[in-house]
């Protein structure tokens, strides 16, 4: 549709009031009464025939409208298509537009189309293509992820036995540059390791990764406001990558993943459908092999191949990557029992004491176990394997258990005897008498502060008599100090005289 013709004021106007004066399209046409678009293809128009407002002013109103409006372009002229396909490429880097491009194509050429013709036919031309070769991606924007229907078997060399593996899928969506690899299952640690390894393969972060909306990604699902999980939102702040889930049962949200696994399943699974695969890493190998040669397959109506369009366009675009990998963890919510504990596989490992009965996240790496508790870390531990055991740290402890960590039964042994024989004699009493080692470890604790507050002669004094009336516990040994028993005579030994009359005694004539 040819460009609408204004009066002469109106054209001399909108050059003035644009170019001149700084006025955006939308206030030039409001301010003649005229429409934005045509302003900006009268705009448009003058900037191709170099006409600025001061060379404006020194044209007569022929001279300006013949520079403005040249003659239509004939269309059976060959030499006047545009490189459509060329068009299509340019229109996937940052900030280019149709505008932009018929700029360029127009300048310093005669006979070239219109810019309402040149876009009518570029659109033509592209709805000849794939639906998901027609969207418009921009370079370095996204990344389209999604896992195969199809699966393929992995033998067990030493059963037997049969294991499928899924087959994950990456997409760009710009140069529709391809990645795949298998894995055992569908996990948010599957998924996030996945996309971790496309990411080194690309060399490089996009802004935006788009996957469906799966369980293991997604903790609530929804059309307008997904909850991601926790792994996720972990990955996203590692990488400074925006997670947006395609909307769920909308595939066109993502139709360059969903034609890059049918491209997948053809291209690459197909043809290994004949070779048996004995672990995951052979099985890896051999796609890697493939993906490199779809990589390299030449487009049909687009120039290049899908490597040489993602070094022209996108690998420039793309953000670095991290200095470090992120390691992958699997999370858990924990409540942390009364002995400042959590368990994890049967292993116990403590966390802040003031944190009894409280819920917490944890954070399971293939080396450590970290505590989260309101978003933050509390606690960090190195994984264990042990069931049963418990992996405790001192500073966790509440002050008097910390106390009792310093000390072991030979240590207190070792204390009790450098103060005396009944005062070991009571510590040893203290351990072998107690339902938990722990309990003997205050009352042995309490009998050093007695030998602070009352001297060690004076403590060993007190346990010579709590062993004299058989009584070695830390209350008899408090009471006969601050009573001053101490100081007192030991109490004699109860001696019985004679033996009592008993008919089963046999008396001293039995060995006669």
């Amino acid at each position: 549709m040819p460009t609408p013709r204004i009066t002469m004021r109106q054209l001399r106007q909108t050059l003035r009031l644009h170019l001149e004066a700084r006025l955006s399209l939308r206030e030039c046409a409001r301010v003649l009464g005229i429409s934005k678009t045509t302003v900006g293809a009268i705009v448009s128009m003058a900037r191709v025939a170099g006409v600025d407002w001061s060379v404006a002013q020194g044209l007569s109103d022929d001279e300006l409208e013949a520079r403005v409006y040249r003659p239509a372009v004939p269309r059976s002229s060959r030499h006047l298509e545009p490189d459509f396909a060329l068009i299509h490429q340019e229109l996937r880097r940052p900030g280019v537009t149709l505008q932009l491009l018929w700029e360029e194509y127009q300048r310093g050429n005669d006979l070239a189309y219109k810019y309402t013709a040149y876009c009518v036919k570029y659109r033509a031309w592209a709805a000849g293509l794939k639906r998901s070769m027609r969207q418009t991606h921009i370079a370095g924007e996204k990344l389209f992820v999604d896992y195969a229907g199809q699966t393929m078997p992995v033998v067990d060399a030493a059963t037997g036995e049969i294991r499928r593996a899924q087959i994950f899928v990456a997409v760009l969506g710009a140069s529709n540059y391809t990645y795949a690899c298998a894995t055992w299952q569908q996990t948010a640690a599957d998924w996030v390791g996945a996309i971790i390894d496309t990411l080194e393969f690309i060399g490089g972060v996009p802004r935006l990764i788009v996957p469906d909306q799966p369980r293991a990604l997604i903790a609530r699902p929804d059309s307008y406001d997904p909850v991601p999980g926790r792994l996720v939102q972990e990955f996203s702040s590692h990488y400074d990558v925006a997670v947006l889930p395609a909307r769920p049962g909308r595939p066109r949200d993502k139709p360059k993943v969903e034609v890059g696994v049918q491209v997948v399943e053809r291209w690459i699974l197909a043809r290994l459908r004949n070779r048996r695969f004995f672990s995951l890493a052979e099985l890896n190998a051999a796609i890697a092999e493939l993906l490199a040669e779809l990589n390299q397959r030449p487009f049909k109506k687009l120039p290049g191949c899908r490597h040489s369009a993602f070094l022209a366009l996108e690998q420039g675009e793309l953000r670095a990557l991290p200095a470090t990998r992120m390691p992958i963890a699997r999370f858990k919510r924990a409540r942390v029992n009364i002995d400042y504990h959590v368990e994890l596989d049967a292993h116990y490992y403590s966390v802040p004491h003031r944190l009894v009965g409280a819920e917490v996240e944890l954070r399971i790496t293939a080396t450590t176990v970290e505590v989260l508790a309101g978003g933050a870390r509390v606690a960090v531990h190195r994984l264990s394997a042990l069931p049963g055991r418990h992996t405790t740290l001192a500073e966790h402890m509440p002050a008097s258990h910390r106390a009792h960590r310093e000390w072991s039964p030979a240590k207190l042994i070792a204390w009790g005897e450098r103060i005396g024989v009944a005062t070991a004699a009571v510590v040893r009493w203290q351990m072998e008498h107690r339902p938990h080692p722990e309990q003997g470890y205050r009352a042995c604790l309490g009998m050093q502060r007695l030998a602070r507050e009352f001297t060690p002669a004076r403590l060993e004094a007190a346990c010579t008599r709590a062993m004299a009336i058989r009584s070695p516990n830390l209350r008899s040994v408090t009471s006969i100090l601050r009573s001053g028993l101490d100081r007192q005579p030991a109490p004699p030994k109860p001696v019985q005289a004679s033996l009592p009359l008993h008919e089963n005694l046999r008396g001293p004539d039995y060995y006669h």
